[in-house]
């Protein structure tokens, strides 16, 4: 019937609540089907709902009643500041990347791939049958599965060329997630108050955990072909720097991409120095018109530290990366890994092994590098035709980000502000700088949900620019 509505009464009841002292017993079920002309189901669910909103509370074989407000007073934690003290470091808050939004947000902000963009069969299956196994309730090996050291080992030795040893299983190092891995690395390879070079701008969780890690970030420019050899060395020998942090496959947040003869020239500065490359393939698998080139498969010395993660490629929710590292440096990342996690769950990496070793996996990453092709050539176009003020110097040949440049004097925060108001979440691009950014960017993620809202997204935030300047226009009249 029409007027069968547990909303109705719901409204009903909470005005009469509001009216009624505390204790006050609330009418029967049957006395608010016959005021209501309802039905059974539809009183108990608007009393359930009273109940779970804290208003009433029942009390069985007596009956339900108006609850009593209560006013508590305010926690008081002021002692926590001279227990704690001043942090060692200053940590930013929450990245963008990583903030929620409502459903309905056209998320260009997020750092991860849409789920049409993973393995889900694949995935699925593969966590079936390692609950089922013996990863299940066993201990893993503190540096991870064997069989899965050997295959990142072969994924690696794969691409090493003549002449050149490559890794070994014992190599490896299996991590929970690249994140950790890199505070690992910063303080077992750099240490607390020790400089290390990074390329600028920079994957922003890098910038946290050598926060977190006490280190001393040192930046060194790079653009869309990636740092320029002449300033890494001058780099070295001005900070005394012995580690250098870079992704040089399809960087985080430009793409860039060295060229096999820039890695070379890099690769004897980092010798010449004595010192280690940190090397970051975090898109390992997310090539769309070329494909990764580690730079780690040219060097058996022991100065580039590989890192290697599947989040991306594999699930957010399987949290396996790894660690390529050879002599004292590798026993080094292993002793702090101990400390800080001992080991890593084994249900996780017999998952991530069981997906990387089926016939499908280079199905879908197939599948993968047109889709993300479609994604960043609509998100191109899609700026080109809303954003003209933008530069998007650099289309990425790989990876889930456009690196966009903005006019001089915008405001990025304010833009930020903007464009989420009008639904539409972007990351501010100085979240990527170690030091203050050259000029105003924004990074925008062609790899989340929904590439048919791009153009709605790209429109909204021209129109945002566009505000802020008539804005500004305004200020200079007056």
């Amino acid at each position: 019937m029409a007027n069968d509505s547990s909303a109705r009464i719901l409204a009903g009841l909470r005005t009469w609540i509001a009216q009624a002292p505390p204790g006050t017993r609330v009418p029967s079920n049957r006395a608010l089907m016959a005021e209501y002309g309802a039905s059974p189901v539809t009183v108990q669910k608007a009393v359930h709902a009273l109940t779970a909103l804290g208003l009433v509370e029942t009390r069985p074989g007596v009956g339900t009643f108006v609850r009593a407000a209560r006013t508590t007073r305010p926690p008081d934690y002021g002692w926590q500041t001279a227990a704690l003290g001043s942090p060692p470091a200053r940590i930013p808050a929450l990245a963008t990347p990583l903030r929620d939004h409502s459903p309905d947000t056209i998320a260009l902000h997020t750092g991860y791939p849409d789920r049409e963009l993973l393995p889900e069969r694949l995935v699925r299956a593969a966590l079936t049958r390692a609950a089922r196994g013996e990863a299940a309730l066993a201990k893993s090996a503190a540096a991870g599965l064997p069989e899965l050291r050997a295959w990142f080992a072969t994924e690696l030795a794969d691409a090493t060329p003549t002449g050149v040893t490559p890794p070994a299983p014992r190599d490896v190092v299996v991590l929970p997630g690249s994140q950790s891995g890199l505070s690992s690395i910063f303080r077992a390879l750099v240490g607390a108050g020790q400089p290390l070079l990074v390329e600028s701008p920079t994957y922003w969780g890098a910038i946290l955990a050598a926060a977190q890690a006490g280190v001393r970030l040192a930046p060194v420019p790079s653009g869309p072909a990636g740092p320029d050899p002449d300033d890494l060395a001058r780099a070295f020998r001005d900070t005394g720097a012995r580690a250098f942090y870079a992704q040089p496959n399809y960087a985080n947040p430009t793409g860039a991409q060295w060229s096999p003869r820039l890695a070379e020239r890099v690769l004897d500065v980092v010798r010449s120095h004595g010192a280690f490359l940190i090397e970051d393939d975090w898109a390992h698998d997310l090539g769309i018109d070329t494909t990764a080139r580690p730079v780690a498969a040219h060097d058996d010395a022991g100065h580039v530290v590989y890192l290697r993660s599947l989040t991306k490629s594999v699930s957010p929710a399987v949290r396996v990366a790894a660690v390529v590292a050879r002599g004292p440096a590798r026993d080094r990342v292993l002793a702090d890994r101990g400390a800080e996690s001992a080991y890593v769950s084994g249900v996780l990496q017999a998952a991530a092994l069981d997906v990387v070793t089926q016939p499908g996996w280079r199905t879908h990453l197939r599948a993968v590098r047109h889709r993300l092709r479609a994604r960043r050539d609509l998100l191109v176009a899609s700026l080109a035709e809303h954003v003209p003020r933008a530069d998007l110097a650099h289309v990425p040949p790989g990876g889930l980000n456009l690196w966009v440049r903005l006019p001089a004097g915008v405001d990025v925060d304010r833009l930020v502000r903007d464009c989420a108001a009008a639904g539409v979440a972007i990351a501010p691009g100085h979240e990527w700088f170690p030091a203050e950014p050259p000029a105003p960017f924004v990074r925008l993620n062609y790899a989340g949900p929904d590439p048919d809202r791009f153009a709605a997204g790209a429109e909204l935030i021209g129109r945002a620019l566009a505000g802020q300047g008539r804005h500004a226009a305004h200020l200079g009249e007056a």
